[in-house]
């Protein structure tokens, strides 16, 4: 079974305290970022964050730079906030969620010594001009409101959900580990980047 995908196998595992580094590592950019724009707008002219006072107490006078650009630049302030929040909220929901986002090689490991299933949630358009091999093709919507047809059967295997790119199958994958399946996961980038690895895909039905 998935004979044309034996030769793409691959034994490594995704390793959870190396996601955790490159989560941390990306926070720690875009701190840096943000304090390069602080100081090239002319607001950051030092990085001694805490000087001491007088009487040995301790004050940020960066803040006091801060706060004139954020009278006058509400919009952007907000902007650069919510999109720290946002990214920290997927950060943390994807790190901690059951579903968890495997590699290519991976997927192929899974799918040749563990018989996993593919569920595809593209448009049926989509899914007929190229797909995984033997995979099952569901929306996101029909997943939703659970007409998984004969997925139901296959609760005990893995489930590896792909979409065009990655970022549209979390919720599909969610909704199928509510459903009682237990070992879901979602392919990283999607159908777009298992084909730009040159991996195999089926086209038709």
């Amino acid at each position: 079974m998935h004979q044309s995908m034996r030769s793409y196998h691959c034994c490594t595992a995704t390793c959870q305290p190396t996601r955790l580094i490159a989560h941390v590592a990306t926070y720690l950019l875009y701190l840096l970022y943000l304090l390069y724009l602080l100081h090239s707008a002319g607001i950051l002219w030092n990085l001694d964050l805490f000087l001491p006072i007088t009487d040995g107490s301790y004050y940020p006078p960066m803040l006091q730079e801060i706060m004139p650009f954020v009278s006058k630049h509400p919009i952007l302030s907000l902007a650069w906030i919510a999109l720290l929040v946002m990214v920290i909220v997927i950060t943390f929901n994807s790190s901690f969620s059951k579903v968890k986002e495997i590699s290519c090689s991976e997927a192929t490991r899974l799918i040749n010594k563990e018989d996993a299933v593919v569920v595809d949630t593209r448009s049926r358009d989509d899914f007929r001009k190229g797909h995984l091999t033997n995979a099952i093709n569901l929306t996101a919507s029909e997943i939703k409101s659970g007409n998984l047809g004969d997925l139901e059967k296959q609760k005990a295997q893995p489930i590896i959900v792909a979409c065009a790119n990655g970022t549209a199958s979390r919720e599909a994958a969610d909704n199928l580990n509510k459903s009682d399946f237990n070992n879901v996961m979602i392919l990283k980038e999607g159908i777009a980047g298992w084909n730009g690895k040159n991996l195999p895909l089926v086209r038709g039905k």
